[in-house]
């Protein structure tokens, strides 16, 4: 088991498939040392999805924790598309697009469900820049959304 994976699972968390693109793209691009992770939504381990706008349909403590499955999905991406999550040096960015409707202005702390789990795995390497925008509809109604940009070492 690597160093990441034994934080997750001190953490009470093991990781999920990682989820197929739903589109026309690849799961994560790379340059050098840097890969863009695209977006993915909030699926649990079972496949089920937590669905529906904050602000009508969720709470907050919801959205934190539809966030936080978008950050364990990222993960099982990352380690797919690099075989070890050990080798990740670093989240440089997120984005957090978050389901809301127009009177709801939390978007922020839905999205920490994420960048606290990036930083209680990580550490430091875990802190990032963010943008955390409300959106009026996401694809299939999905609460949450989540992208990075990660650094890593070679294998």
């Amino acid at each position: 088991m690597t160093v990441v994976e034994a934080r997750l699972a001190e953490l009470g968390y093991s990781l999920p498939e990682p989820p197929e693109p739903i589109g026309n793209y690849l799961s994560a691009s790379r340059s050098g040392n840097i890969m863009w992770m695209a977006g993915v939504g909030s699926r649990r381990a079972d496949g089920s999805r937590i669905s529906g706008k904050l602000g009508a349909d969720l709470t907050v403590e919801q959205g934190y924790e539809a966030a936080r499955w978008c950050a364990l999905n990222l993960l099982a991406r990352m380690k797919m598309e690099l075989g070890d999550l050990d080798r990740v040096t670093g989240i440089l960015k997120v984005v957090g697009m978050v389901n809301s409707s127009p009177e709801f202005e939390e978007q922020a702390k839905v999205v920490d469900g994420a960048s606290d789990l990036f930083v209680q795995i990580f550490g430091e390497a875990g802190r990032h820049s963010r943008s955390a925008p409300g959106m009026a509809v996401l694809p299939r109604n999905t609460a949450v959304i989540v992208d990075c940009v990660i650094e890593f070492k070679e294998g």
